[in-house]
């Protein structure tokens, strides 16, 4: 008897529990590679005019990078397969001629954490309109997922070095597989060994007024850029020329507001190349305002990576640089 008693208060604690934290905690973990989304759709309709402009949106190609790629790799597959595993996949698409007209986002239907975006429209011609108009809010909800996921997995193992929090007062959470290679009085630089070449971090500040004239901010990062790859990234040996970093000439960087840290910043993405030596690659640096120390604290992620994809490696430093905290 007080064998059962004591298995009933288990049971009744557990059946309490199940109702405070909800089912969701029994999802499974969602699966899939970085920047991958399932869109769930008919084999004829991902044919039709619906399944172009899905892809115009949904493949189009990735801002800054040396090689054409798409900011998803896509997996079609129609709504009778959409069952088992595949379900548990983190960005889902669902595409479909319905009764009703509507587009929207639903969290963690199947698996957590997970995006599954839905669009229906009694017409094609519904749908296309609602493409259109919910796509860049989708691609947005899809990116910030990405990112949240490869921040938490970064957690697992941190480089426990300190140049950063000594020299500037900041902090990154970067994987252990980074390691500092250079570090001066305003410079620091991580770099992590690929297979085809290597992953890059640097930081280093800026005075508070450098960038005061919008009408030359462009040029004034270019030669910001520029200034700082002379003096620290030099380029291989050759004989009678001089090599370094710099901002690739033929090409002028984007640049985007941005938010880190709770702090106004810019973005800018373009590509980088090396003076007098035919080396390449895209870069994404992050200039942000600290104004509490006069300052601007600038992060920048560089791949370089001959004849191979970047996107995915340019993904991973923005999640790296977009975890930067100032130290209180």
């Amino acid at each position: 008897m007080k064998h059962f008693k004591l298995l009933f208060a288990l049971f009744f604690v557990m059946i309490i529990s199940c109702k405070e934290s909800g089912t969701k905690n029994y999802l499974p973990s969602s699966i899939g590679a970085y920047n991958s989304l399932i869109v769930v759709i008919d084999n004829q309709t991902w044919k039709s005019k619906v399944g172009d402009k899905v892809r115009e949106y949904f493949a189009a190609s990735s801002l800054g990078l040396t090689m054409d790629e798409p900011i998803f790799s896509i997996t079609q597959i129609p709504p009778e397969v959409f069952s088992g595993s595949v379900r548990n996949s983190r960005n889902v698409l669902y595409v479909q001629k319905d009764t009703l007209n509507l587009a929207h986002v639903k969290s963690n239907m199947y698996s957590q954490p997970q995006k599954v975006a839905v669009i229906k429209g009694t017409t094609d011609d519904e749908i296309i309109e609602n493409i259109e108009e919910k796509a860049p809010e989708f691609i947005r909800t899809f990116k910030e997922l990405e990112l949240k996921e490869a921040q938490q997995r970064f957690l697992k193992s941190l480089n426990k070095e300190k140049d950063l929090q000594d020299k500037f007062g900041v902090n990154l959470n970067i994987p252990s597989v980074y390691k500092v290679v250079k570090s001066e009085d305003n410079f620091v630089w991580y770099e992590r060994q690929i297979q085809k070449g290597t992953m890059n971090i640097i930081a280093y500040t800026m005075p508070w007024n450098s960038f005061s004239v919008d009408s030359t901010f462009v040029k004034d990062i270019v030669r910001m850029r520029d200034s700082i790859g002379s003096l620290y990234i030099p380029g291989p040996d050759v004989p009678g020329k001089r090599t370094h970093m710099r901002t690739e000439p033929a090409f002028s960087p984007s640049v985007f507001p941005s938010e880190i840290a709770g702090n106004k910043a810019a973005e800018v993405r373009g590509l980088w190349d090396i003076k007098n030596y035919p080396m390449a690659g895209p870069f994404i640096t992050y200039i942000v305002n600290d104004k509490e120390h006069n300052r601007k604290m600038v992060v920048e992620g560089f791949t370089f990576a001959p004849s191979t994809e970047k996107r995915d490696s340019m993904f991973e430093l923005e999640a790296i640089m977009k975890t930067l905290r100032f130290k209180e």
